[in-house]
């Protein structure tokens, strides 16, 4: 497979044959996992105090031989703990209960309840490759971008040593992705919930996502544009490369980027089988049966010409 590398001036320069992970198989499922495992690894863990609603002095007395102030059983009042705050236990606030006022929160949340979900290696590895393959995929980038050309779309290394924005949304232009920087530049939208008292006031449009092969100022001069985002090839994950969980996004390739994605441990389609480390007591067991092994060789040994030795002397 094979793909075309345009100049900053939008050009048609060369050909570059693109890497077997963009021939792998789309797995939808997989994604959406790898997605939440790195989604739900950031949660901090909430919960409330195990003592809330318990630090105050309401006690409950079911005993009826004590006298009626200090019993809360058959007083014509509810069956509830009340505090001895009062002279006696039966004028007392009721306490302690999730209905009373400042009680403790009925089934309120847990700090020990696992939050982050998690996902196989060789999972991780192949949606990344799968959502990889999936930015080639002219059916699936469609339905959230403005595709005016070919997939992948695939820049000379000169791209990277730009350092103007301004300069960035004109190779951008030229190249076939102006309208979707112009469509995400107008869907800026208030968000909705709890989020806006948290600091998350707006939702932004996703754009094209800018792969290049190093640290360059590209990464720089094109991270202030609505909806881009710019990473090297190193940083790339199946979040960015799925946004919403949801693969196919349009991508801007350098040629280093595609030549990274050869290199890249993580992406090759191949695995590497990995060594076996072995610790010194495990050495020191495995010597000690080795030694065993060899022992009961030489006392089979010895034992078996001993019968042939006796044979020959029974024939004489």
């Amino acid at each position: 497979m094979k793909g075309k590398v345009f100049g900053i001036d939008g050009t048609s320069k060369s050909d570059v044959t693109l890497p077997a992970v963009f021939e792998t198989e789309y797995k939808p499922k997989l994604i959406k996992r790898a997605v939440m495992a790195m989604q739900t690894a950031r949660l901090q863990p909430k919960g409330h105090d195990p003592r809330a609603g318990l630090k105050t002095t309401a006690l409950y007395l079911g005993m009826r031989g004590k006298p009626t102030p200090q019993r809360t059983i058959n007083t014509d009042k509810a069956r509830l703990p009340r505090m001895k705050n009062r002279k006696y236990l039966l004028y007392g606030r009721v306490a302690r209960i999730p209905q009373s006022v400042g009680g403790r929160r009925a089934h309120g949340p847990k700090a020990i309840k696992v939050i982050a979900e998690k996902i196989n290696k060789k999972e991780r590895k192949l949606a990344l490759q799968s959502a990889i393959a999936a930015t080639i995929s002219k059916e699936l980038v469609e339905k959230r971008f403005i595709v005016e050309g070919s997939l992948p779309v695939i820049v000379d290394d000169t791209f990277e040593g730009t350092d103007k924005t301004q300069k960035v949304i004109k190779i951008l232009t030229k190249i076939g992705i102006g309208k979707d920087l112009e469509n995400a530049r107008g869907k800026t939208r208030r968000r909705a919930g709890k989020g806006k008292a948290r600091g998350r006031t707006k939702k932004q449009k996703k754009s094209v996502l800018i792969v290049s092969g190093k640290n360059s100022p590209l990464l720089k001069a094109s991270r202030n544009l609505p909806g881009v985002d710019a990473v090297t090839v190193n940083s790339l994950n199946v979040e960015l490369l799925a946004p919403g969980a949801e693969a196919g996004r349009l991508v801007v390739w350098t040629k280093s980027a595609i030549e990274g994605l050869e290199n890249k441990s993580t992406v090759k389609a191949t695995a590497k089988p990995t060594k076996k480390t072995e610790t010194k007591a495990k050495k020191v067991v495995l010597a000690k049966k080795k030694k065993v092994v060899k022992v009961k060789r030489k006392v089979v040994r010895k034992a078996k010409t001993k019968k042939k030795v006796k044979k020959v002397k029974d024939e004489e």
